[in-house]
């Protein structure tokens, strides 16, 4: 999370902006004491946006022998 004075944060309002779009949090304050904050916002997750990124080993599966004795 960044945090800067509101005067830094006037002049660099694209810059923040591109933090947000990027997933950053920004806390603006003015003597001290936050006074706004610039979120990304939380976009619903689509169908399938996952597909390639994840896998699942072959032996998946298959019982774990380290823990055999837990699962008596």
């Amino acid at each position: 999370m960044n945090q800067l004075d509101i005067t830094q944060a006037k002049s660099k309002l694209p810059d923040l902006l591109d933090l947000a779009i990027e997933g950053e949090e920004i806390i603006i304050t003015q003597n001290n004491k936050p006074v706004a904050k610039i979120s990304p916002i939380k976009r619903p997750l689509k169908r399938g946006s996952a597909k390639g990124k994840i896998w699942m080993s072959e032996d998946f599966d298959e019982p774990l022998t380290d823990f055999k004795e837990y699962m008596e």
